[in-house]
């Protein structure tokens, strides 16, 4: 019997929940796509709209979580240990608090993005979100992993999702890198203050990625164990 049934013999699996509370948060982080590009032209109600779907995808993210963390069993019929989900859960709903966070930031201030910036601004977006998807493709891989006991084809194919998020971090601090750079280089023609939150939200899109990565990394360890 697969160990998937069997652990469903002895309670609800969590891996469903784990799936659906990374799709939630990473379509919080996918929001911001669609946020920036709004912002960038200016048109702060879209914005105001979009950061409402970000926060609305987070907080069903929250409700997920807080339902698997009340219904989780002390011990789990499955190759992996209660401690080992929970963090893997804590590591996916940084993605969704780090997206909320920056469009909350970014609409409180009625941010503009400065038009130097906003090519290098969309692609640094991107890179972050795209961070996050890649590590949702891993973590729907739980299912197939469970499947074979964390062995063979599947342990294969994770890691190398993994060592793709791996790369997509790093793109992503080296986008980083440039873009506080060239901003930077402009900084002196900006209100002060609003140069103040303009490297804020350059580093917490930063942390977007790097939340996604460790999305990834505590994937890694439960291949490990």
């Amino acid at each position: 019997m697969p160990l998937s049934n069997i652990a469903n013999l002895f309670g609800r699996s969590p891996i469903k929940p784990i799936k659906e509370h990374m799709a939630k948060a990473h379509e919080a982080s996918a929001d911001l796509v669609p946020f920036f590009d709004a912002l960038m032209k200016g048109d702060l109600g879209t914005a105001e709209e979009v950061q409402k779907r970000i926060s609305a995808s987070e907080n069903k993210a929250d409700d997920i979580k807080r339902d698997l963390r009340l219904h989780l069993p002390d011990s789990l019929f499955m190759p992996v240990s209660r401690t080992d989900l929970l963090e893997l859960l804590h590591a996916q709903d940084e993605v969704a608090n780090t997206a909320q966070d920056i469009a909350g930031l970014a609409t409180g201030r009625k941010m503009q993005i400065p038009a130097p910036l906003q090519v290098q601004m969309k692609t640094f977006v991107d890179s972050a979100v795209a961070t996050s998807a890649q590590a949702l493709r891993a973590i729907n891989e739980l299912d197939e992993l469970l499947e074979s006991g964390f062995a063979g084809r599947e342990v294969d194919i994770t890691r190398r999702m993994t060592e793709e998020l791996d790369d997509l971090e790093r793109k992503s601090d080296k986008l980083e890198v440039e873009i506080r750079a060239a901003l930077f280089d402009i900084e002196k023609d900006l209100p002060p203050v609003d140069v103040i939150f303009l490297y804020r939200v350059i580093e917490w899109i930063g942390d977007l990625a790097d939340r996604a990565h460790s999305v990834g990394n505590r994937l890694q360890l439960l291949l490990a164990r």
